[in-house]
């Protein structure tokens, strides 16, 4: 017992000492050890939490503000702003930034960019690059394939020539490169 408290002590001076902080467990954002939006460089235990994280994130919302990196495990759902790394969300991810890595949930959202995998029921993207995975799969733009049962690529350079662009979206498979 005096070794884990002594433990705990050595990381909390840590805590106190460093501009950075390296344990995050929040209830909400505004019920944690580290404020909204600083830095965690380590673990970050959430039930709802929303900071810059470089690390391991684990709860059951996860918001991720500013350029975040590391795995990301949600229960429920992530939102984030631009990521690299694995950003698994449970029923949701969603970006309003630039994801690089795996996104993976029931449903995922990418507003910017994705450059990797996105992997879920349902996967929409403004611009991907690489492989979207899922039962309905949609990019704006792509540079990459799609593999499920609705695939579509609304800016698809491969078929233009075709009669009313019908072969923008197609069963199982779609690609554009």
């Amino acid at each position: 017992m005096k070794k884990i408290l002594s433990l705990a002590g050595i990381i909390l001076l840590g805590q106190a000492l460093s501009a950075q902080s390296f344990f995050q467990a929040s209830l909400t954002p505004d019920i944690a050890i580290v404020d909204r939006g600083d830095q965690v460089k380590g673990v970050a235990l959430n039930i709802w939490g929303e900071n810059r994280v470089n690390g391991l994130n684990i709860g059951f919302v996860n918001g991720l503000v500013g350029n975040s990196s590391g795995l990301t495990i949600s229960y429920l759902g992530t939102y984030a702003d631009d990521y690299r790394g694995v950003l698994w969300g449970g029923l949701f991810t969603r970006s309003t930034g630039t994801v690089v890595g795996w996104q993976a949930a029931m449903i995922n959202v990418n507003e910017q960019s994705i450059t990797g995998l996105q992997s879920g029921l349902v996967n929409v993207a403004n611009q991907a690059s690489g492989l979207q995975l899922g039962f309905v799969n949609y990019a704006r733009d792509l540079n990459g394939v799609q593999i499920g049962f609705i695939n579509v690529i609304e800016n698809n350079e491969w078929f233009t020539d075709l009669p009313s662009d019908l072969a923008k979206g197609f069963p199982f498979v779609n690609w554009s490169f």
